[in-house]
């Protein structure tokens, strides 16, 4: 009896072994793991959600990753001429933009050009603003979180600073919600008809219950004047600022890349020294 009740635990706790091994390999084959076995309900948000964003395929992707300065520049621009409106970069100082390869002359212009740092006059002492300086942060673009619910439909423009750091997806998730905006498919509609997107929403399959507060940023080509040539079309842009917000969240990437680099590089001549004094020690002992 004990070895049948014995034999039952096995086939039981092998059953459910093979069953873990079937949905690993699925989520390995298919990169995500079968709706069925996650527990989440069925709902617009589980079937119509795109979790894995596309490749931006920019040059600072990957472990010899680096920075294209042309780029980030243009990613810049885009920042500056669309997404400050709303969007702040409130741990970023004017000064770091010597990274994106600025001169002094040109940071100092850059941030003259924002007017609404705030400050105290001092013949009165009451609150004012003043032009920026190579040490002052970029401005907040809403005085308090107030104002920015009152502009935004209810809803805070998050701070730029670390987005590719903050989302799941890093770059890749910032360049297709700025390209992923469309109407809602007729099939979603179809399934789930309570699921239209309410007014002053905006159908987005990249972000995470599909309707999002932000209307398109980007809308047509040439919204941005590049000066180096470079076609402004929607793609375009969307990865240059994508680009340009990596940079803001680890603008130490490619010194990073570098010191790994020659770690490894490191660790691999001190493993064949250790291995030649390990071979060279016990050489007259039998193994």
């Amino acid at each position: 009896m004990v070895r049948w009740i014995a034999a039952l635990v096995g086939l039981a706790f092998a059953g459910v072994l093979a069953i873990a091994l079937v949905i690993t390999v699925w989520g390995v084959a298919t990169d995500s793991t079968p709706k069925i076995w996650t527990g989440a309900p069925k709902s617009a948000e589980t079937e119509f959600h795109h979790e894995h964003p596309r490749d931006a395929r920019l040059s600072s992707a990957g472990v010899f990753g680096k920075f294209d300065k042309q780029q980030l520049q243009r990613g810049f621009q885009v920042y500056k001429e669309v997404c400050s409106a709303c969007h702040s970069l409130k741990y970023v100082a004017f000064r770091d933009l010597k990274g994106l390869g600025y001169s002094d002359g040109q940071v100092k212009a850059i941030a003259a050009s924002f007017d609404t740092i705030p400050s105290i006059n001092p013949d009165t002492g009451e609150p004012a603003t003043r032009k920026g300086v190579p040490a002052d942060h970029f401005p907040l673009p809403f005085a308090n979180d107030i104002a920015a619910r009152a502009a935004n439909n209810n809803a805070i423009p998050p701070d730029l600073s670390y987005m590719t750091r903050a989302r799941h997806g890093g770059a890749d998730y910032v360049y297709s919600l700025l390209t992923g905006y469309q109407d809602q498919p007729a099939a979603l509609l179809k399934e789930f008809p309570d699921a239209k997107t309410p007014t002053g929403l905006h159908f987005n399959p990249y972000f995470a219950n599909l309707n999002i507060a932000m209307p398109p940023p980007l809308r047509s080509e040439g919204q941005v004047q590049y000066s180096d040539g470079t076609k402004p079309t929607v793609d375009n842009m969307a990865r240059d600022v994508s680009a340009f917000l990596v940079w803001t969240a680890d603008p130490n990437l490619e010194t990073r890349h570098q010191y790994g680099f020659f770690a490894v590089i490191f660790l691999l001549c001190s493993s064949l020294l250790a291995f030649g004094a390990y071979r060279n020690i016990w050489r007259d002992v039998k193994h």
